[in-house]
């Protein structure tokens, strides 16, 4: 997702706030991370010591609950200056402190439908008139790519209509890791340390029949990125774990490495696959295969399309991945090529993405937060991350015009086709 050299994209300079007495508010939105509760305590650590460093002049801090809900309906509080560094605190919670919800500011249908708005208002409008009513200067929108598409909407809507008088800083934050030109989303390390967490426990069920298929489903709907880093972190795991008790069966790495790992970026052959994995059910007695929720959605959606079922999706127009259950689809095919006597299809995602976020993703939070408020007070609106696109990919404020999901995992990283050559998938 590279621009062309000619085309200028330029960061969207405001009015720089320095000196001025700045109303902060916040609001997280989309699906969970290990990073929502974190990005909060990380932001108001940073605005408070800019406040005592004398960069701004008073500070005030606004959250909206309930994400882009509440920006819409006026529900949010003001946080007592007594409750400031109480606010660390949240570094090791996971969830979000002021919920979430999902709502697209310029689907202007579903916003009505669900009461966020009155017929003849447009989102847009009553989100920027709540800005304006409750005096905000900065507004952080703290979310994946469609919470961040919707701030580049009220971004641009706001310099257009109301003269950029708030400044939108976006927090980049999706177990994914799938938005360009961000080189590592917020909470994405951690989902994948805590799925191999969640697999070093289910793993042992491969012990509980003979012949046992466990099917790991792991979250990343277009991405392969956290089924990968999830498999690797699972496997340094087991690296690490004892088996000295060699004389038992089961009491080694053989049953409880991963035998096939299939995401969305590499093309499944499921009978040469069902064939090879057979192989290894004959001879280790089960099978582990790690999937991610996307892989082979595609098929399954064109096969319910030409069968003239209706495909459910949501109102970003995403797939309803849990309506169309690919562990199912998987689990009854594969089951069959590799005559499993049990198949227990098991899903990480939720366990992994309400963790609290571990110190990787504390210090990735820590070090955009720090740059987002001095970028802030500068007046210049984006979206805060890695840029993949410049040279030694500095953090700083990315154009929300160069904001964009479905940022595929490259397969050709060392690490990973190691990982295919050592499980025997290539």
């Amino acid at each position: 997702f590279l621009y062309p050299s000619f085309v200028p994209i330029m960061p969207v300079q405001q009015a720089p706030i320095k000196g001025t007495n700045v109303n902060v508010a916040m609001m997280t939105s989309g699906g969970l991370a290990p990073c929502l509760s974190a990005s909060i305590a990380q932001l108001v650590k940073y605005w408070v010591e800019a406040y005592k460093a004398g960069d701004i002049s008073g500070l005030n801090f606004r959250f909206y609950i309930g994400g882009y809900k509440g920006l819409l309906t006026g529900d949010s509080f003001v946080l007592d200056e007594a409750d400031w560094p109480k606010c660390e605190a949240l570094n090791t919670l996971g969830g979000s402190p002021i919920g979430n919800s999902r709502v697209k500011l310029t689907n202007i249908a579903d916003c009505i439908k669900r009461g966020y708005c009155k017929e003849g208002e447009t989102p847009l409008e009553v989100a920027a008139q709540q800005l304006l009513k409750d005096e905000i200067n900065v507004i952080h929108t703290i979310g994946g790519d469609d919470t961040n598409t919707q701030a580049a909407h009220l971004s641009d809507y706001l310099l257009e209509k109301h003269d950029g008088k708030v400044i939108v800083i976006g927090m980049p934050k999706t177990i994914d890791n799938d938005v360009y030109p961000i080189k590592q989303t917020f909470g994405a390390q951690t989902a994948a340390e805590q799925g191999a967490i969640f697999f070093k426990n289910v793993v042992n069920e491969a012990t509980a029949n003979p012949r046992m298929l466990i099917l790991h489903e792991v979250m990343g709907r277009d991405s392969g990125y956290l089924t990968s880093a999830t498999a690797l972190e699972y496997r340094k795991v087991l690296s690490a774990q004892a088996f000295d008790a060699t004389a038992f069966p089961y009491n080694g790495t053989a049953a409880r490495d991963i035998h096939a790992i299939w995401i969305p970026e590499v093309k499944l052959d499921l009978v040469a696959e069902g064939a090879r994995l057979k192989a290894i059910m004959d001879k280790v007695g089960c099978v582990n295969v790690f999937f991610g929720e996307g892989t082979g959605v595609k098929e399954i959606v064109a096969d319910m399309e030409a069968q003239g079922e209706e495909v459910p999706r949501d109102a970003f127009g995403h797939v309803a991945l849990a309506k169309i259950n690919p562990g199912a689809y998987f689990s009854k095919h594969l089951a069959k090529a590799v005559e499993a006597e049990k198949t227990l299809v098991q899903k990480s995602g939720y366990f992994s993405r309400a963790a609290a976020a571990n110190d990787f993703d504390i210090n990735l939070i820590g070090a955009c937060a720090k740059e987002g408020v001095a970028s802030a007070i500068a007046g210049v609106s984006g979206c805060m991350g890695e840029d993949e696109d410049k040279k030694d990919t500095p953090i700083r404020a990315i154009e929300f015009s160069r904001i964009k999901g479905g940022k595929p995992f490259d397969i050709s990283q060392t690490w990973f086709q190691q990982m295919l050559k050592e499980i025997g998938q290539m």
